[in-house]
């Protein structure tokens, strides 16, 4: 059974775990929905989604400059309690999300935040080029399908590789995270700047940069 987009959303819906945990676990249960949230049950990220729902408005706001001060990170990480947000696990979360935004460039914190015009922009694009090479328009819907996913992963941090541990996705690690200490956590915004963003410049590839001051290469 092919897994399209909107049986990942279906399956997301369900059970609340991240966009890729569900495409695998979908992956791994040949697109049976129902094997699907056993899978999810049995790897801990549905627990984990259950307290998706809960109120988290305590948490911290972490920074991140790159040394030379060439790129500037401020993060806000929610959690459930003052407690939590002052614990040093939370803390090292914090400060390392903010590491990966800095090295890996993400524009939004999940797709529902990608504005409807960008997302039709890129769908277009996919269509045509799909149109072009002289698929049907059938086979050019699933290919939009697949290349949208791709860019989920490109663009939003909860999608992206996780800098520290490329195997799993951000969303991935948050969700263990709220299954370690027992609350909800959320990314709720962030802000990336880079020097001379905008300006004609030389290019710097600032994420290897960014890697190799943490140890990461």
């Amino acid at each position: 059974m092919a897994i399209t987009a909107s049986l990942v959303n279906e399956l997301r819906q369900k059970t609340g775990a991240g966009m890729m945990d569900c495409k695998k676990a979908l992956e791994e249960s040949a697109g049976d929905l129902e094997k699907a949230v056993e899978v999810l049950r049995k790897k801990g990220l549905s627990a984990a989604a259950k307290k998706a729902g809960r109120i988290a408005t305590e948490g911290a706001i972490g920074s991140y400059i790159h040394m030379g001060g060439k790129i500037g990170v401020l993060l806000e990480i929610n959690c459930e309690t003052d407690f939590v947000s002052q614990n040093d696990i939370f803390q090292g979360l914090v400060k390392d999300i903010s590491l990966h935004i800095a090295a890996n460039k993400p524009q939004y914190v999940l797709p529902e935040e990608i504005p409807a015009d960008v997302l039709a922009k890129e769908k277009e694009i996919a269509r045509d080029q799909a149109l072009q090479s002289g698929k049907p328009a059938a086979v050019a819907e699933k290919i939009v399908e697949g290349k949208i996913l791709k860019y989920y992963d490109e663009v939003c941090l909860m999608n992206q590789a996780y800098l520290k541990d490329p195997e799993k996705k951000v969303s991935t690690i948050i969700q263990e995270m709220v299954a370690k200490i027992g609350e909800n956590i959320k990314v709720r915004r962030f802000v990336r700047w880079e020097l001379g963003e905008g300006l004609e410049k030389k290019s710097n590839d600032f994420a290897a940069e960014v890697a190799a001051q943490a140890g990461l290469n």
